[in-house]
């Protein structure tokens, strides 16, 4: 075993390499080769660690942020988060438990929830489940649905190719720390970043700007690793297909 001394020695010439690193390098310059390939490879270690923690923060209206903190799987496709909406003012939050996979949204902790289903005769419900929303729908994708995709899109079975990661839409944009860990940030196309872990080249961040640039969204993983996320059983659970009240009194 490693003496303290001499991991704090190795992780001080490491922090030191990649400091010269970044002297060396501005803002804006093109991604070299190896980090190519590393971003080719990105989301494809997503889905080989299994899961992560992941907070999502968009601040979608003045003072109004929707935060989503929770867990995802990304080899089942299968998430949780509850979800925090702020209004910077004396309103009480919003908070809701959600749970979800491609197709379809579970919802809990919805204020007269409980009552809306008792009188419906669903008395050991606490959920409702509804289809996930899309761009095809009346309105567009909720919100809430266009964030969990979002994180789902953040795993893949297979890499893309480097080279696509070397053209005039690809810039190095310098180191930092996101959560006590030194990430790497690049920009891509459209306005989009992502940060990966200096030292196990692990997706940190990802930021997109939504509704054709109205605000950005921001995606932190931490904890990389297996999940099993269990979504609400089927006694727990009424459909909003077969409530249709239900989902339109409590805006569901």
């Amino acid at each position: 075993m490693r003496s303290p001394v001499v991991v704090l020695a190795l992780a001080a010439t490491l922090l030191t390499g990649c400091t010269a690193e970044a002297a060396s390098r501005a803002v804006g310059d093109g991604v070299t080769r190896a980090e190519a390939e590393v971003l080719a490879e990105l989301l494809v270690r997503d889905q080989r660690a299994g899961g992560a923690d992941f907070v999502v923060t968009a601040p979608y209206r003045d003072g109004v942020v929707l935060t989503l903190t929770g867990e995802i799987d990304f080899r089942d496709g299968v998430g949780r988060a509850e979800a925090v909406t702020t209004f910077g003012t004396d309103r009480e939050d919003d908070v809701r438990t959600l749970f979800f996979t491609a197709d379809s949204v579970w919802i809990g902790d919805v204020p007269g929830l409980p009552e809306a289903l008792a009188a419906e005769g669903a008395w050991d419900a606490t959920y409702v489940r509804r289809p996930m929303t899309g761009p095809e729908d009346d309105g567009g994708p909720l919100l809430t649905d266009v964030l969990f995709q979002l994180v789902l899109d953040l795993a893949a079975p297979r890499a893309d190719e480097p080279e696509s990661f070397l053209g005039p839409d690809y810039s190095w944009q310098g180191q930092r720390s996101i959560d006590s860990r030194l990430a790497t940030v690049f920009g891509l196309r459209d306005g989009r970043t992502v940060a990966v872990g200096a030292a196990d080249d692990l997706l940190l961040q990802f930021g997109t700007p939504l509704q054709g640039g109205a605000f950005d969204a921001t995606v932190t993983l931490a904890d990389h690793g297996r999940r099993t996320v269990e979504l609400p059983a089927d006694e727990e659970t009424v459909d909003a297909t077969d409530h249709p009240e239900i989902a339109e009194q409590l805006g569901l």
